[in-house]
């Protein structure tokens, strides 16, 4: 189940164990609603319990990256394992993103 949480204008996103095309628009749809209702300036994805993602995850990434980087926001992701680490990378999201150790 994913998380959220508002903290000193960044949104902290805890992700789901799987993110795929059938959580991804929930994900989405959540994380947008506080970006606009709560001045986030901001995001962070927590992969801590994530095992699995799919092309729509790297979507949910570049459309909240999308979002804030036209306000000099950030994105960051944490507790990224090996695997994520690969899809992050593979699909050229840590050029954009800080991929916290």
């Amino acid at each position: 189940m994913e998380d959220y949480k508002v903290i000193d204008h960044y949104l902290c996103v805890k992700l789901p164990e799987e993110v795929d095309h059938h959580k991804s628009e929930a994900i989405c749809r959540n994380a947008d609603r506080l970006i606009a209702s709560q001045q986030v300036n901001n995001v962070v994805f927590d992969f801590e319990d994530t095992k699995f993602m799919d092309s729509s995850g790297v979507g949910i990434i570049i459309g909240r990256y999308k979002k804030i980087s036209c306000f000099g926001g950030k994105v960051f992701a944490i507790h990224a394992d090996r695997q994520i680490r690969r899809i992050l990378q593979m699909s050229g999201l840590n050029k954009i993103i800080e991929i916290m150790e």
